[in-house]
């Protein structure tokens, strides 16, 4: 891998702070300045500046989805009867105010979206199901998975 700087303005150290901080976004600014070889100055000043210009987009505890009664993972795929931006538009404003969907995806093949949902079990999902997604504006199908195993779930970036 080169040590060159990437065309976005990220050299070598400032990729081994986001490589670190994706591992523990909790490790203290001396430790984290220790391992990338910087001074803990130095290192406070790029870790604001990788936040200021939104190389780092977010700072959050990842829950224990069983922990917090939320072990049922579905992955739900949506065609809209229509394909047009209006459609498109009036689809992600709603979907993007039930708190029940983690990600929505605009995709290419058999569906327009894929929706990844938490909910407690199976029966929260037919609830969830029969009451809000196929009330969702524009939807002509949705085709439902149930995740039996997750094998990988939110891995760092490779950069």
């Amino acid at each position: 891998m080169s040590e060159e700087p990437f065309t976005s303005g990220l050299d070598r150290i400032d990729r081994n702070i986001l490589r670190a901080l994706q591992k523990d976004a909790r490790i203290a600014n001396s430790d984290l300045a220790r391992l990338v070889n910087v001074s803990a100055a130095t290192c406070h000043r790029r870790t604001q500046r990788l936040l200021e210009n939104r190389f780092i987009s977010s700072v959050r505890a990842q829950i224990a989805p069983a922990g917090v009664g939320l072990g049922t993972l579905v992955m739900v795929g949506v065609v809209l009867d229509r394909s047009t931006p209006e459609s498109f538009a009036e689809f992600e404003k709603v979907v993007g105010g039930m708190k029940e969907v983690l990600d929505c995806n605009l995709v290419a093949g058999d569906f327009d979206y894929l929706l990844k949902i938490r909910t407690r079990d199976m029966e929260g999902f037919n609830v969830l199901h029969g009451k809000k997604l196929i009330t969702l504006p524009g939807v002509r199908q949705i085709r439902t998975f149930f995740v039996l195993k997750e094998v990988k779930d939110n891995a760092p970036l490779a950069f």
